[in-house]
C-alpha cells in the first residue's frame, strides 16, 4: 500500500489517546451500508478487512473511514417527475404548482433510491501518537475535513492542529528556484507551477523542463510565485510540494521499494512490511520539509528521536490525485 498523497496535521504531546480506547471509540461508528432511504453513509472500517479499525505496526496506527454513495443523478429525478407532471395535469386540466412539483420530485427521489447503483470509497488515516503526526489519505484539505468530521464526532478528545511552519511554503520555494538550489537533503525536479499575485492570476506551468535557467527567474521577477514544486529527497522520494504546505504525487522510488520481499505470499505479512517501509521513510521526510520551511511555528512539537532507516513503522496517508 504505497500513498500517493499527504494532508499533514499535528496532535499534541498531551493527547493521551491509547491503542485499546482508540479502538474502542471508533466501534462507536462502524460503516453500515446505505439503507434503502440514505443517500450517503459513512463509518470506521477495518484497514485490512478483519474485524479490528486500528491497524497497528509498532507504535504506528492505521485507520480507515469507508463511504457508500447512492448514483441517483438529479436529472434522473428531475425527468421522471416532470413525466409524472404533464400526466397529472393532463388529469387535472391544469399544471402543477411550485410545491406540487417539489412534493413529486420528493416522492419520485423516495421510489428511485432503493434501486440506485451504490459506489463505496475508502479513505486512510496514519496516527503517530510518538511524534505526534495525523496524516490523511486525501488529495485535498476539502476531502481530509471528511475524516476529520468524522473523528470529531466519535473521539472523547481529538486536540487537532494544522502543520504550520515560520517560512510558507511559496515564499522558501520561490528562494530555491531564485537561487537555483533546494535546501539540505532535496533537489528541484522538473515540474513546477507559477502564478501570478495580481488580479489576472495568470500561471505558467513547467512538465519535463529545466528550471535552472532564466526563464523561471524571469517570471518570479515579474511577481510570479510557486504554487507547485516537484523535489526529490534523499534520492529516495518524489513529491510535490505545494503552497498550502501539502504533499502530493507522493513517489518511493525502487531504492526504498525494493527492500520489499516481492515473494511474501502472506497478504498481511506484505501489508505490514509496505507500511513499516513506508512510514520509516516518512519519518524522516516529514522533519526535513518542515526544517527547510523554517522549522514549526508555535509551541515546540512532540521531539522523539527518529531511528536510522528500517522497516520499523511510523506514519502516512494518500489518494489518487490527477495529473500535475
Amino acid at each position: 500500500m504505497w500513498f500517493k498523497n499527504l494532508q499533514i496535521y499535528r496532535l499534541p504531546a498531551a493527547w493521551d489517546m491509547t491503542l485499546e480506547r482508540l479502538e474502542e471509540q471508533l466501534a462507536k461508528k462502524p460503516f453500515h451500508p446505505c439503507g434503502s432511504q440514505d443517500m450517503e453513509s459513512r463509518g470506521w472500517l477495518s484497514p485490512l478487512g478483519n474485524e479490528v479499525l486500528v491497524h497497528a505496526v509498532g507504535d504506528q496506527w492505521l485507520v480507515a473511514l469507508g463511504f457508500e454513495h447512492r448514483l441517483l443523478p438529479s436529472a434522473v429525478v428531475k425527468q421522471e417527475a416532470d413525466e409524472r407532471a404533464e400526466e397529472l395535469a393532463e388529469q387535472q386540466g391544469y399544471k402543477l404548482g411550485r410545491k406540487q412539483l417539489k412534493e413529486l420530485r420528493e416522492l419520485v427521489t423516495q421510489e428511485l433510491l432503493p434501486r440506485a447503483f451504490t459506489r463505496r470509497r475508502r479513505m486512510f488515516a496514519w496516527i503517530d501518537p510518538v511524534n505526534g503526526w495525523l496524516v490523511i489519505d486525501a488529495a485535498s484539505q476539502s476531502k481530509a475535513e471528511d475524516v476529520l468530521e468524522m473523528l470529531r464526532h466519535t473521539l472523547d478528545s481529538f486536540p487537532l492542529t494544522l502543520l504550520r511552519t515560520e517560512l510558507s511554503p511559496m515564499s522558501a520555494m520561490a528562494d530555491w528556484l531564485a537561487g537555483g538550489e533546494a535546501p539540505a537533503g532535496f533537489t528541484i525536479d522538473q515540474d513546477c507551477e507559477l502564478r501570478s499575485v495580481s488580479e489576472d492570476k495568470a500561471a505558467v506551468r513547467y512538465v519535463r523542463h529545466t528550471l535552472d535557467g532564466d526563464e523561471v527567474k524571469g517570471h518570479l521577477e515579474a511577481g510570479k510565485l510557486p504554487t507547485r514544486l516537484a523535489l526529490t529527497f534523499d534520492d529516495r522520494i518524489s513529491f510535490v510540494l505545494t503552497e498550502k504546505l501539502e504533499i502530493k504525487r507522493l513517489d518511493f522510488l525502487d531504492i526504498v521499494r525494493d527492500q520489499i520481499d516481492g515473494e511474501k505470499e502472506d497478504a498481511e505479512a506484505l501489508f505490514n512490511a509496505e507500511f513499516a517501509l513506508m512510514t520509516g521513510e516518512l519519518a524522516h521526510l516529514l522533519p526535513a520539509v518542515v526544517a527547510a520551511l523554517g522549522g514549526e511555528t508555535g509551541a515546540a512539537a512532540p521531539q522523539a528521536p527518529v531511528a536510522a532507516r528500517s522497516l520499523a513503522p511510523v506514519v502516512a496517508v494518500s489518494a489518487d490525485d490527477p495529473p500535475f
